[in-house]
């Protein structure tokens, strides 16, 4: 037959999978790795969603340098670069080495550079106050173009641009005096208040600039398409909502609080660390969590009691002690495991569609209140038109089933609902800075597997 003896050929490979390649630069609020060793964060959630809404596979990698990240994005390295950069008001202008071959997107939320300086040293009032001194800022993210009248008007400050990976780098260095003064933007100075306790804002600066994406000069048709989606995702509240995601921890703690929670991190936390590992270990929950919950409940202290008989370092009444099997509410290790299960148990309880980390925060909030509740609240919230899966839409609607003008309607009734709200945002600020400044529990079995995979 002809064509029996026909060579044969390999199947032509499957052609390749449509991708997004995003450098990013790392930044406590916009770009870090979550407790499950994921990619989380305000820029990282942002970009994701786009991606997916385009079919495309996400790929990304990390560059600590914001100079070296947009020389490579102007290289065309990369598609998007992303991470607390700030557009440029006239980019063919611009100091930036390579900016000429860089668009720029839409402006997705606008920010102010503010002065930061030690808190035991002297804080200046204006820029005249820093004549003389050092004022570092950082290098290639678009703050020295808020700068440059500024630097005109004052050439006797000694300005020095610093290639550091983070703002938090640059406020590290203010916090212990390496620094004497620094700018830094508004909302990384808010994130930063409460894990670096010995800083503090100035003033401001007086101008706003518009967090931004830079793509190469050849990506036309690509920032087309990123700009009509952040003005859906503006337009729709979804940026609003990932703003108060990933900013709102600072919400409700103040700065002697903050202090007093580092301060018992170093002299009482190391005694009851591993219980939290503990509890990790049992629920999966983050142990920095657990720990940030019983912080909030008893600071620590296993024999806390309330004036309303609740005791413990989880603060059990009788009855919650014995639907959870708890047989002494004193002993720190099984309270903190069982108070774990429990919210874990509250988790898993929530309709599957609530995602994280809003589905935690549903959780800490039934953990003060009861489901019940809760549910009552997110009924509430529906009624309000405000989505009742997103724990920023339902924080509005739970203070309101104090009122009888809505608790009237409520299933349960009356309820304090002010009170999970000021719990969770407590917890969510505890757990922010002990997340930031305490490494990950990796449980020794899956640390001994991760060891044995071949590089």
């Amino acid at each position: 037959m002809a064509g029996c003896n026909a060579p044969q050929t390999e199947p032509p490979p499957p052609p390749a999978e449509p991708s997004l390649v995003v450098l990013a630069r790392p930044g406590p609020g916009s770009w870090f790795v979550g407790p499950d060793g994921s990619p989380a964060g305000f820029e990282y959630d942002l970009i994701a969603r786009f991606a997916s809404e385009q079919k495309l596979t996400l790929r990304t990698v990390t560059d600590d340098s914001a100079v070296s990240l947009i020389a490579a994005v102007a290289g065309n390295d990369a598609q998007v670069g992303v991470g607390g950069l700030f557009r440029p008001s006239r980019p063919k202008e611009s100091d930036q080495p390579g900016e000429s071959n860089v668009l720029w997107t839409r402006g997705i939320v606008d920010d102010e550079p503010v002065v930061i300086f030690n808190a035991d040293g002297f804080k200046p009032r204006d820029w005249h106050d820093l004549v003389g001194t050092d004022v570092a800022y950082m290098a290639g993210t678009g703050i020295s173009e808020s700068l440059a009248a500024v630097r005109a008007e004052h050439p006797e400050i000694h300005w020095h641009a610093v290639d550091v990976p983070t703002a938090d780098a640059l406020i590290a260095q203010v916090d212990d005096a390496r620094v004497d003064y620094a700018v830094v933007m508004a909302s990384d100075a808010a994130l930063a208040r409460n894990v670096f306790v010995g800083f503090d804002v100035a003033f401001g600066t007086g101008v706003r600039r518009e967090l931004a994406w830079a793509l190469p000069a050849g990506q036309v048709a690509l920032r087309e398409k990123l700009d009509a989606y952040l003005e859906r995702e503006r337009k729709s509240g979804a940026i609003t909502a990932l703003r108060d995601r990933y900013f709102a921890p600072v919400r409700g703690l103040g700065r002697p609080d903050a202090g007093a929670l580092h301060d018992r991190v170093a002299a009482v936390l190391p005694r009851y660390r591993r219980y939290f590992q503990e509890a990790q270990d049992a629920t999966g929950l983050d142990w920095r969590l657990v720990a940030a919950i019983a912080y909030q409940e008893s600071q620590w202290d296993p024999d806390a009691t309330s004036e309303t008989g609740v005791r413990g370092m989880m603060q059990f009444t009788t009855d919650t002690a014995k639907d959870l099997g708890l047989a002494d509410r004193l002993d720190p290790g099984t309270s903190i495991v069982a108070a774990a299960r429990y919210v874990r148990d509250l988790k898993d309880k929530l309709p599957a569609r609530i995602a994280e980390p809003d589905r935690t925060w549903f959780a800490l909030a039934a953990f003060n209140i009861g489901l019940g509740h809760l549910e009552d609240a997110r009924v509430l919230a529906q009624r309000m038109k405000l989505n009742p899966d997103s724990w920023s839409a339902v924080r509005k609607a739970l203070p309101l089933l104090a009122d009888p003008e809505y608790y009237n309607g409520a299933r349960l009734g009356y309820a304090r609902g002010g009170m999970p709200v000021a719990f969770v945002d407590r917890v969510r600020a505890y757990y922010d800075i002990l997340a930031r400044t305490l490494p990950p529990h990796t449980p020794r079995l899956r640390a001994v597997a991760d060891a044995a995979v071949p590089q």
